[in-house]
């Protein structure tokens, strides 16, 4: 009977996030600490507003033009044209050779989904590699889409650094053609990066196998309070990779100019640069970009606005800019500060292990290295909730706070200490 076709539904786990922020909030003690939050908080713990951002509201909302219509089904110009600059720099001879499409996007999130559904449709049975390990959302939005996921070797628990010869490893015994999603600068989960040197010979491999990068830029300028720096490793990709393959870039606004709940992102797709002269780019991107207009249509029809509107404004306009250059070393200046400020703490606590790898990384993660079972004993003894994998948002840690956390992390490794080998 049509009354019990839904009865079976399967019931999923809840939101590993978003779970913890609810028993957070539940919880009546007096002293309790939130770290599993990926939002920039104040040396106060409140959500801040970035003055560039208040400015251009107020420019935005004075316009006499101001309104609430609908964007074009791809974006807002004026914010998909900076963005792009902003990610692949004033010169890129990309940008030159007018080899970019740029489309709006949800955040982030929306942009590696749109990718996935373009993958999924012109660039099928391909396996998409994503770092050990990787954001949480990453598995679902690619396999949502029916596109197989595997891994490649990223974190080396052991040292506490990056495993580079394992990283190579998988990017040599991955079948050509293959496509890689690497974390543009400040990875999620771990905070740790490749450095320079390093990123040439991952990038290096992923040529000589034509696989097909995706960088995912969730953290730019707010990483190291410079964008350019920032951008290294998408610059150096576009440098080494476009000559003989498209590549993708997933670019969010959330984090870097704070724009979280208002959901501001951009997909870029770089075009590889074409040897045959009668290749018609123009014809390619104008194909490709009706692709992208009809998955947008389906799915959003078009983006919000008013997040877009503030963006283009920071982007655009040279006083805003140049504060929002201000805002962003603010942000990343504190969290520099208390990735510095837990480390010591510990080491003055003579807390067992090491933990130089906390200043070591950067952006607003750390992987500490804690168990499951200390995450657990941290919520459950001292109200100091994060995500099982012993990820912390450094961003939730401030003065007043700084102490009972470091404090609560010596308990508990001492805790399992007593028992096991940390």
């Amino acid at each position: 009977m049509s009354q019990a076709i839904l009865n079976n539904v399967e019931k999923l786990p809840a939101d590993a996030l978003f779970d913890i922020k609810q028993r957070f909030s539940k919880d009546p003690r007096e002293v309790k600490v939130d770290l599993g939050i990926g939002a920039y908080r104040d040396e106060t713990g409140k959500p801040w507003v970035l003055p560039s951002v208040r400015s251009a509201e107020k420019l935005v909302q004075e316009n006499p033009n101001y309104n609430h219509e609908y964007l074009a089904i791809n974006g807002l110009p004026t914010l998909t044209s900076n963005a792009a600059k902003i990610i692949l720099g004033e010169n890129s001879p990309a940008l030159a050779e007018n080899r970019v499409i740029s489309v709006q996007s949800l955040s982030g999130t929306g942009a590696l989904h749109i990718a996935a559904k373009f993958i999924s449709k012109f660039l099928p049975n391909r396996t998409l590699y994503l770092s050990n390990p990787t954001w949480a959302n990453h598995n679902a939005i690619f396999q949502t889409q029916g596109i197989k996921t595997a891994t490649y070797a990223y974190w080396d628990s052991k040292t506490k650094s990056l495993d580079l010869q394992g990283y190579l490893k998988s990017i040599k015994n991955a079948p050509n053609g293959s496509i890689f999603v690497l974390h543009a600068c400040a990875h999620n989960p771990t905070g740790l990066d490749p450095n320079q040197e390093q990123w040439h010979q991952i990038l290096d491999a992923i040529a000589s196998k034509d696989h097909i990068a995706l960088f995912d830029s969730a953290y730019q300028g707010f990483a190291t309070g410079d964008l350019d720096r920032d951008a290294f490793a998408v610059r150096l990709g576009i440098q080494k990779l476009s000559k003989v393959c498209p590549v993708f870039i997933c670019q969010s606004f959330a984090k870097n100019i704070g724009l979280y709940g208002e959901r501001v992102g951009c997909l870029h797709l770089v075009l590889p640069q074409q040897d045959d002269a009668s290749v018609n780019l123009a014809s390619i991107k104008g194909a490709i970009s009706s692709q992208l207009s009809k998955m947008i249509r389906s799915e959003v029809s078009n983006s919000p606005a008013y997040g877009a509107k503030i963006a283009s404004k920071i982007l655009s306009t040279s006083d805003l800019t140049q504060q929002w250059y201000k805002d962003m070393i603010t942000m990343s200046s504190r969290i520099q500060k208390m990735r510095t400020s837990l480390r010591d703490k510990l080491v003055s606590l003579k807390t067992p292990g090491t933990w130089d790898h906390i200043v070591e990384q950067c952006g607003m993660f750390s992987y500490t290295g804690l168990s499951p079972d200390m995450v657990q004993r941290l919520e459950s003894q001292h109200a100091v909730y994060l995500v099982s994998s012993g990820r912390i948002s450094i961003a939730g840690l401030n003065d007043g706070n700084i102490d009972h956390v470091a404090n609560a992390i010596d308990e508990v490794v001492r805790h399992q200490s007593s028992s096991s080998k940390f």
